[in-house]
């Protein structure tokens, strides 16, 4: 399951019915096919489903809220659904990527750039980074290729003992380490930030 796109922007300008579509995504369309082939995979007592989530699952900043909140509920259904087979078979994996080198910034441009008429002006030191796409995806530097995320997941759906979780990449390790940090100083390194931009 590889649906995804991303729905930036503070949580106060994101309209409700642009986060349903949001989670009609990255949640619901994952969720309708696993429905649709765990019948077949228990029949036969044997297969692998394999979500690919985000490592802003574990880890949100200002502005990600939307996606890391589809992405999150991604992950704890997945998890719940692990045990739930586990009788029949049938592993659940999580792929957990970082930033990608892919046109999902693209994507996400169009997202913010169809939500200028909502912005509410309190959140420009928001817009101003999410406006970087660079903060989020493929041409950063650091990101991921394509090709790395597609050898996980091959790997991820041909093993025969899966782990729960596949991280892509050393940003990604990196983040989802970062989600053991206090509260305080996640909140802390947002405040310091806001205050150098």
């Amino acid at each position: 399951n590889n649906a995804g796109y991303g729905q930036y922007g503070p949580v106060e300008d994101v309209p409700s019915d642009e986060l349903h579509r949001q989670f009609d995504v990255n949640v619901y369309g994952p969720h309708r096919l696993t429905r649709a082939v765990l019948p077949h995979m228990r029949d036969q007592g044997d297969g692998t489903i394999v979500n690919v989530s985000s490592v802003s699952a574990a880890v949100s900043a200002p502005g990600t809220g939307p996606y890391s909140a589809s992405k999150a509920a991604l992950e704890r259904l997945s998890d719940a659904l692990r045990s739930e087979v586990d009788d029949f078979g049938v592993d659940v994996v999580l792929v957990q990527p970082g930033p990608v080198a892919t046109n999902f910034t693209e994507r996400y441009e169009d997202e913010l750039l169809s939500g200028l008429d909502r912005r509410t002006d309190v959140y420009g030191w928001i817009y101003d980074t999410l406006e970087d796409a660079s903060v989020v995806g493929g041409s950063a530097p650091i990101a991921a290729e394509p090709e790395d995320v597609a050898v996980v997941i091959h790997d991820a759906a041909e093993a025969t003992n899966p782990k729960a979780r596949y991280p892509v990449g050393r940003v990604a390790q990196f983040m989802l380490l970062s989600r053991y940090l206090p509260d305080d100083v996640r909140d802390l390194g947002y405040r310091l930030y806001r205050k150098v931009t």
